[in-house]
């Protein structure tokens, strides 16, 4: 009889967005008049860069004439988009040759596959509260998870352990807490994890909305990071690409362990079980990566940061405790009144017809706690905290 991967046991039964989908569509499925607003996935709203469009639709047209059709393209991206993503860490002093860079299909995509690498069974530390797919990809691979609790006490980052551990997720900004390394807290990540000889899989999503100057943009700004980190970003919160799915991964070809070079395995993983991004996907990354492009999309991103003011304004009018939205698109707030996480998700939901998400679907320390997004229109933001204003 075939033996299956019985670690997949080991998930919820539902996914954190899956579960907030299942409550939110059975309450307006029994009240079809109530206007919801959602502020809880973190999905945007604003229209691409136009630049990053136009190359697109340009790329796209390319493959209507022969002279300019093309087929497979290379597994592990075009030239033209390594160089738009080396140009991209130059600008914060950042080396990166291009056989360090993979292109592909976004961040959720490229740490969920290059858990392959990684026998079962290894010891995994995971911020506590922190995004759900770190723990998801490794209950399946089944390695062995250890939490570090993010709370108040330490301003939600995660501090190293006194013992040893083998991988470490650490996303920065963090989603959901919005907290944020400054460089010696970094540091001591990557001086812990070169002492054990650990793997550090930094999610850095969210870079692009850093404003503080002692705050790095990337772990290999980082002295030490390129013999213990793997570095994931995506276009999707950077330059709005949800819909596009566009990202890269740099593996540094220092990073060996077991006399094997971490670089290679990822190659050959990919050459092996992934076929390459679309060519129109990587034409729009070179563009929304130009200095044009990433002009464009922060005015994006300061559009979102209005949305910040909005929410965090009302936060502090009735006292309630938050952290995040300066160098981050989310709020961690203190859920009032005592209520659990998903109490006050159904409250929201109930009583003033707004969705958000429970910080306890983050992990255990995430309870009492709760995130909203800042990615929603201005109007609707606006709309969703005078109605909250009126039930704190």
């Amino acid at each position: 009889m075939v033996k299956i991967n019985l670690n997949y046991e080991k998930l919820e039964a539902n996914y954190l967005f899956t579960e907030i989908a299942n409550r939110t569509s059975a309450f307006i499925k029994a009240n079809p008049d109530a206007p919801v607003i959602k502020l809880g996935i973190g999905d945007v709203t604003r229209p691409l860069a136009p630049i990053a469009v136009d190359a697109m639709v340009k790329a796209t047209e390319e493959l209507k004439h022969v002279e300019t059709f093309r087929g497979y393209g290379p597994e592990l991206g075009y030239k033209f988009a390594k160089k738009a993503v080396q140009d991209y860490y130059l600008a914060y002093g950042v080396e990166v040759d291009f056989e360090e860079m993979t292109i592909g299909d976004g961040i959720g995509e490229d740490i969920a596959n290059i858990t392959d690498l990684f026998a079962s069974g290894n010891t995994v530390l995971i911020p506590d509260p922190v995004y759900p797919l770190y723990k998801a990809t490794s209950l399946m691979d089944g390695q062995h998870i250890k939490y570090i609790p993010c709370t108040e006490a330490n301003n939600f980052l995660p501090i190293p352990p006194d013992f040893a551990s083998d991988m470490i997720y650490l996303c920065s900004p963090n989603n959901p807490t919005g907290a944020t390394f400054n460089y010696e807290e970094l540091k001591a990540w990557v001086d812990y994890a070169n002492k054990h000889e650990a793997i550090i899989l930094y999610d850095n999503a969210y870079e692009r909305f850093i404003t503080d100057k002692d705050k790095p943009h990337s772990i290999f700004e980082i002295e030490g990071a390129r013999t213990c980190a793997m570095e994931f970003n995506s276009l999707s919160k950077t330059a709005g690409f949800t819909c596009v799915r566009s990202g890269y991964t740099v593996v540094p070809k220092e990073l060996i362990r077991e006399g094997v070079s971490l670089n290679r395995m990822w190659q050959q993983r990919q050459t092996t079980k992934y076929n390459g991004a679309p060519y129109a996907t990587q034409r729009g990354l070179t563009a929304a990566l130009s200095p044009e492009g990433l002009a464009q999309a922060d005015e994006n991103i300061a559009y979102y940061k209005r949305n910040v003011k909005l929410i965090t304004d009302v936060l502090e009018e009735k006292g309630i405790f938050y952290s995040g939205g300066h160098n981050s698109p989310y709020i961690w707030l203190k859920c009032p009144k005592g209520l659990t996480s998903w109490d006050f998700f159904d409250y929201l939901l109930k009583t003033v017809y707004v969705v958000g998400t429970p910080g306890v679907g983050f992990g255990p320390s995430g309870e009492h706690y709760f995130r909203l997004s800042t990615f929603n229109t201005y109007e609707a933001t606006k709309e969703a905290m005078e109605r909250i204003r009126t039930i704190l």
